[in-house]
């Protein structure tokens, strides 16, 4: 697995390259307006169904303040959970942007080969990557709450999942600019993809680090791509 250390070691050092660096703060910033816009929402949501649901104003002295504390709580819960698909859905769409960067820069062959994703697919992509996360997460929330007890359950029942989705999810950022299917052609195994979207998976749920994931998942899963790729045709 030393391509993969070594992909995502380059893939951290590529963070500080100037155009890398302008990706990550346009996508962070569209990341927090999304972000900010779900969060509002779902307080105005939660407080209605709560309301709806007999908390209502007149229930008793002060059931509004406690119906908008619940709500804000709920919210900010809800959010933890879904950053991960926020945060990933925003960044499918500049994958092709980051990929260019990284390739122009260690692969400038490979660049000079890969077709440019129309805005369409790239919508598509990233719609169907946030799909995909969010039902896989809320077929695991029922189970995660039973394993609540154990401590750390939850955390790495949620982790397993989203390791196996983000795998693959970042590695056909890169594939599709050179493959136009994704699939497992790629020159990258189920365990270095597994492994990839577990690193990127406990960073998206660690404060701070969870804002560089996305960026470092795109840009390293562009360097196992290519240094597999490399590795295969010159064995």
């Amino acid at each position: 697995m030393g391509s993969l250390a070594t992909s995502l070691a380059l893939g951290l050092r590529q963070i500080a390259d100037g155009a890398v660096l302008r990706i990550l703060l346009k996508s962070l910033g569209v990341t927090i307006v999304v972000f900010l816009v779900v969060a509002t929402c779902g307080w105005f949501a939660l407080d209605w169904l709560l309301a709806w649901g007999g908390l209502e104003d007149g229930l008793f002295a002060g059931a509004g303040a406690v119906r908008g504390a619940v709500s804000a709580l709920l919210a900010v819960i809800g959010l933890w959970l879904t950053w991960r698909i926020v945060a990933m859905a925003v960044i499918q769409f500049y994958a092709d942007e980051v990929v260019q960067a990284v390739e122009a820069r260690h692969y400038p062959q490979q660049a000079e080969m890969a077709r440019d994703l129309p805005f369409a697919e790239q919508l598509r992509n990233a719609l169907s990557a946030a799909g995909r996360a969010l039902l896989a997460n809320l077929v695991a929330l029922p189970f995660a709450l039973v394993l609540l007890f154990t401590g750390a359950g939850t955390f790495a029942l949620f982790l397993l999942v989203n390791a196996v989705l983000l795998g693959r999810e970042l590695q056909d950022m890169v594939w599709l600019r050179h493959c136009h299917a994704a699939g497992d052609c790629a020159p990258v195994s189920r365990m270095q993809r597994f492994l990839l979207g577990g690193v990127i998976a406990a960073m998206l749920a660690v404060p701070f680090a969870n804002f560089l994931a996305p960026v470092l998942g795109a840009a390293s899963a562009t360097h196992l791509v290519h240094r597999n790729s490399r590795n295969r045709s010159n064995p």
